[in-house]
């Protein structure tokens, strides 16, 4: 099995292989109890998608809206922008994006596997917090930065970059503060319904606490956020 493929988007995707791994923590009532998940393989997107990335999207979809902050007229992105993370996209635009490459968004498992590996570490390269590695609150860069901007000490075990700050990113599931209590245990894939979607990797305003691999945040999927992205995953 190759190790990475290229999306129909030509994006770069990173392999994850199938097989159990160890989702949750007991730092937050919404991440327990600690669990042993299984996931098929599947690939992931190498880095959040990034304004370029997404104006191959709106270019080919003339009549979708430019996310906020966007030159409306001519539909491009902030100067000097083209490799940071798109933002102000809610989750309905990103699943949009995804349908369009011919993938979809990641569950929050599949998210988190990426991110943390079968080690259970805490963040992406290891259990003790590193400003080198991120951008976060703690970085004061206070805006986004571009998405290889900390390759590869940054990066997970599989070598996804950017899983720890920069943008929140959207998952798949609908957000339930108990879900980790019932959830199966083979390819969960969230709630049936619910008001909020899930958030995962915290942004570039986020303290450590917020960058962990297991922590879970959560969002209207209606509206936008500076501080929130997307990725996209394929299954193998």
């Amino acid at each position: 099995m190759d190790d990475f493929s290229i999306g129909k988007d030509g994006k770069r995707m990173l392999h994850v292989p199938a097989g159990y791994f160890t989702m949750g923590s007991g730092l937050c009532e919404d991440e327990i109890p600690v669990h042993r998940v299984y996931l098929d393989a599947f690939f992931i997107d190498e880095t959040p998608v990034t304004n370029a990335e997404y104006k191959r999207f709106l270019d080919a979809k003339p009549d979708y809206p430019a996310p906020p902050g966007w030159d409306k007229k001519r539909r491009t992105f902030p100067p000097r922008k083209a490799d940071h993370p798109v933002v102000n996209v809610s989750w309905e635009d990103a699943n949009a994006y995804a349908r369009w490459a011919g993938k979809q968004l990641p569950t929050e498992a599949q998210w988190e596997k990426a991110a943390r590996g079968i080690e259970r570490r805490r963040y992406p390269w290891g259990d003790e917090f590193d400003p080198t590695r991120c951008n976060s609150w703690e970085t004061a860069i206070f805006d986004t930065t571009p998405v290889a901007r900390y390759a590869p000490r940054g990066n997970s075990p599989y070598g996804v970059m950017d899983m720890a700050g920069n943008v929140w990113e959207w998952c798949a599931d609908w957000y339930a503060a108990d879900y980790y209590q019932h959830s199966p245990s083979h390819n969960p894939a969230g709630p049936t319904d619910g008001i909020l979607r899930v958030l995962r990797g915290g942004a570039w305003s986020s303290d450590r606490s917020d960058l962990r691999a297991a922590n879970r945040g959560l969002y209207y999927p209606r509206y936008s956020n500076v501080l929130v992205g997307f990725r996209c995953v394929k299954n193998d």
